[in-house]
């Protein structure tokens, strides 16, 4: 028979559409391993990278105001101001400096020494005594900082008020407003904070894991070594993946215990449900690296593209320091592209209010969605020599 005519092997599949093999693909996880481990700088960035990120987001990043610089200016000698002077000491979010003069602290306020200030006029006494019929003291702020402007301003109309309604004999009211916090009763930003700033130290370290390392693989032309044996590309994308994935669990378990034991922050779900929540961030996370590796085979260029499209969307537009729901519309469109808007959630869900599934389950279906989409196009970006 003509040999154009025989049929081929049934062992001689074609390139591209090789079965999975279990075997090949433990191969290439267990030489992508030993590769990780020999490697001081995937070690760095999975296991010290996280620790002094966390540390820096940590004490670096606040959105708590306490002892705000904030001038008191004594201009009235009078028993009842000299009593209000001490109310504004004794509190802890204002560190208060006295003056006899407004014109001492004008100056601080102007150079930044100072974040605002308090007039106690002269006639502070007649004022007291006409029953709010005019404002008991004058508050000036730094307007070029306006969060600690507001800040500055509520906590001095708050100690007015409080030495006020000290000094007040009048009857308690028949109604008083209590206010309750949920979540975080003591509004403390750090406890709101390092959830999110772990789900932004794990894209970082996620992406960059299988950015710069599959880049070097390209740039040494091992990637190419093995693109050249029988290993489909879904085994190889995969065996790339798998010990990066371990890597990057071991690393948000760090970061967990570091939360929890370190920065007093609690954690009210299940140590399960969080885990589940990390294992699927980590595919789209790994998978963004991957793709990155797959398009730019420098290590320079994939580290700046992997900090241009991974840390700085999950920075700016995952909630993690800025309300989603106070952005303009086409940029609450553009954060559903981003995984971490979802992990960050997830993480503030079970560290501050538990196991919330209709919170989960939207999150984890979204990451997972993103994910596939990220290995498939890094397989479709990998292409395989022709035999």
């Amino acid at each position: 028979m003509n040999a154009a005519m025989r049929k081929p092997d049934d062992g001689a599949l074609p390139t591209g559409s090789r079965r999975f093999d279990g075997r090949r693909l433990m191969a290439l996880v267990v030489k992508e391993s030993h590769q990780a481990l020999r490697d001081p700088s995937t070690l760095l960035i999975a296991f010290v990278l996280p620790v002094v990120l966390l540390l820096l987001f940590a004490y670096a990043v606040s959105l708590d105001a306490k002892q705000v610089r904030m001038g008191v200016v004594l201009e009235s000698p009078g028993a009842s101001a000299q009593s209000l002077a001490a109310a504004f000491a004794g509190t802890r979010f204002l560190d208060a400096h006295f003056a006899h003069d407004r014109r001492e602290v004008a100056g601080q306020l102007v150079s930044g020494a100072l974040r605002g200030y308090v007039v106690i006029p002269q006639d502070f006494e007649q004022r007291l005594a006409q029953r709010g019929r005019e404002p008991l003291v004058q508050i000036i702020t730094d307007g070029s900082y306006p969060n600690t402007a507001n800040y500055v301003e509520n906590y001095a109309r708050g100690v007015v008020q409080s030495w006020r309604a000290g000094r007040s004999a009048a009857p308690a009211p028949a109604i008083a407003l209590e206010p309750r916090y949920w979540f975080n009763p003591e509004l403390e930003s750090r406890r709101a904070l390092i959830p999110g700033a772990i789900a932004i130290i794990m894209t970082i370290i996620g992406t960059m894991l299988t950015a710069l390392v599959v880049a070097r693989e390209w740039e040494r032309g091992t990637m190419e070594a093995i693109l050249s044996t029988p290993a489909s590309v879904a085994e190889i994308l995969i065996g790339k993946l798998l010990p990066y994935f371990v890597l990057g669990m071991l690393s948000t378990l760090g970061a967990v215990a570091l939360a929890v034991f370190v920065f007093g922050v609690p954690l009210r779900g299940s140590l399960a449900a969080l885990l589940l929540v990390s294992a699927v961030f980590m595919v789209p996370a790994l998978g963004q690296g991957l793709l990155i590796s797959s398009l730019a085979r420098n290590q320079f260029l994939a580290a700046q593209i992997a900090l241009f499209t991974g840390f700085l969307p999950a920075f700016m537009l995952s909630g993690f320091l800025y309300e989603i729901d106070a952005m303009p519309a086409p940029i609450r469109a553009m954060t559903r592209l981003v995984p971490a808007r979802y992990f960050v959630d997830s993480l503030k869900t079970v560290f501050l209010a538990g196991d919330i599934w209709a919170v989960f389950v939207p999150n984890l279906l979204a990451m997972t969605a993103i994910g596939a989409v990220f290995f498939l196009l890094a397989k479709r970006a990998t292409r395989k020599n022709p035999e």
